[in-house]
This record gives C-alpha cells, sequence and structure tokens, in this order.
C-alpha cells in the first residue's frame, strides 16, 4: 500500500469477524511474519512449509514477473506467485493456501485463454468471470429456499423470514479483494455468490469439488447472484434491525427481463 506499510495493514485487521474464520489460523501466522519484519512472499512461503500443505505453487517478490508477461501465464507456467507487500497479495496468498485446486484451475482457465487469444485490451467473457469470481467470489453452502430467495433477490425472504435456515448455511468469501474491502466494512460491499454444480455437503469438500466444477462455458456466463455481505445473518450487529434490509440503494431488486 501507498500510505500504510505492509506491517500497518495487517495491524488493522479484526481477525474476530466472521468472513475471517474460516481463515484465521494460517492468516495470524503469516501477519505475525509480515509484522516481524518479512515480506509478504516469504512469509507466505514460511507458512505454507511449518503447516506441511503443498499447494503446488511458491511466493516471489513482484519482480519476479518479467516485464511484458502475463501475470495469469507466468504463475501457469512458473508455480510462483508473484506478490507485492500489501493486503491485496497477502489475502490472495490465504486464499491459495486454503483453496488451492481452485486457485490452481481459475489459473488454468485464465492462461489457456491467453494462449488462445492473447491478452487483448478486452478479457472477453470467460477471462471476465474467472477475475469477478477470483477476486470477489463468494461459495454459499446452504438450503435450497435460501439459494432460491438469493437468486430472486427476495431480500427480506432471504435475510428475514427465513433467517432461522441460515444456521444451517456456510458462506465461504474466496475473493481476495473482497476480503481486502472487508477489512474496512461498509454496507455496499457486495459478494458474487457461486452456487456450485457439484453437491458440497461440508467445507471439507468445497477445494475439490470446486475445482471439479468450475468449467469454461459455465463460468463465462457468470453463473453469480450478487449479496451485500453485510447483511448475512450474524455477521454484522446492524442487520439485526430489519430496516437494514430497506435501502434500495444496496438491496437492489431483480432486473425485469
Amino acid at each position: 500500500m501507498s500510505e500504510l506499510s505492509a506491517a500497518q495493514a495487517l495491524a488493522a485487521i479484526d481477525w474476530q469477524r466472521p468472513w475471517l474464520a474460516p481463515l484465521a489460523v494460517l492468516g495470524l501466522q503469516v501477519a505475525a511474519r509480515v509484522q516481524a519484519g518479512a515480506s509478504v512472499a516469504d512469509a507466505l512461503n514460511a507458512a505454507m512449509d511449518c503447516a506441511g500443505l503443498a499447494p503446488g505453487i511458491r511466493f516471489a517478490p513482484q519482480q519476479a514477473l518479467p516485464v511484458g508477461e502475463a501475470y495469469e501465464q507466468f504463475v501457469h507456467g512458473q508455480r510462483r506467485v508473484p506478490t507485492r507487500d500489501n493486503l491485496h497479495d497477502f489475502f490472495n496468498g490465504l486464499i491459495w493456501l486454503h483453496y488451492p485446486a481452485t486457485k490452481r484451475r481459475l489459473n488454468d482457465l485464465q492462461a489457456r485463454a491467453i494462449a488462445a487469444q492473447g491478452v487483448g485490451a478486452v478479457r472477453g467473457p470467460l477471462r471476465d468471470a474467472v477475475t469477478v469470481f477470483d477476486e470477489n467470489g463468494a461459495v454459499l453452502l446452504a438450503p435450497q429456499p435460501l439459494y432460491e430467495a438469493l437468486a430472486a433477490r427476495e431480500w427480506r425472504r432471504l435475510c428475514v423470514e427465513l433467517r432461522p435456515l441460515w444456521r444451517q448455511a456456510r458462506l465461504l468469501v474466496l475473493g481476495h479483494a473482497l476480503l481486502e474491502k472487508l477489512v474496512s466494512p461498509r454496507k455496499s460491499i457486495t459478494a458474487h455468490v457461486y452456487q456450485a454444480q457439484a453437491a458440497i455437503k461440508n467445507e471439507a469438500m468445497v477445494d475439490q469439488a470446486l475445482a471439479r466444477d468450475l468449467s469454461a462455458p459455465w463460468l463465462a456466463a457468470k453463473p453469480f447472484n450478487p449479496l451485500p455481505i453485510l447483511g448475512v445473518p450474524g455477521w454484522w450487529p446492524e442487520n439485526e434491525n430489519f430496516c437494514f434490509y430497506d435501502d434500495s440503494l444496496v438491496f437492489r431488486s431483480a432486473r425485469v427481463a
């Protein structure tokens, strides 16, 4: 970050937030190493080694990326992730450590598209969809009525009438830009929620199931539903007052075809 050092930026993270719970153990370890003077890349590699993880990649300084080479192609070919000392790349690294198969699949889709079509001024439908999910995506594991209400953008039904069903649901944030934005929570922050085609019964299945699930034709259609993330029951104190969902600038109705 230009104004704050990586260590200062990491100090602002509240690891008690519900969206960070799945990432907190390793996240705190990596953050502690950075705050002790390590680069974000070195801290991620050290945490990965200590935990015995094998995501199939290593983290490298941003300078490892040759001038003029596409980031996605470099990661795909070298199995090294250029990493800057900022919050954005810190969270990208954490997602690599927790969801390596999914990240490799997304990178493979990007690299194949670049190899076939070049970088270009416009990403194209597939690369654009992959980028949206990689940067801003989340996966909802929930009973079917919650999926249906979310797809219809029936916010009162989703978050008020069906509120008890959220005890059976889990929303997992995979978008590293989304996590970066949530360091300073505000009502308008919106996730792009993916409903996996494969049956995912618990969090342990998510990474491998998503990696199998993500296909080029399916993703290119952008099968995402917007969800203002602070509206998730239990994630933000203000949504206990159900007037929270009356803000039509944030909780927007479905478009009429």
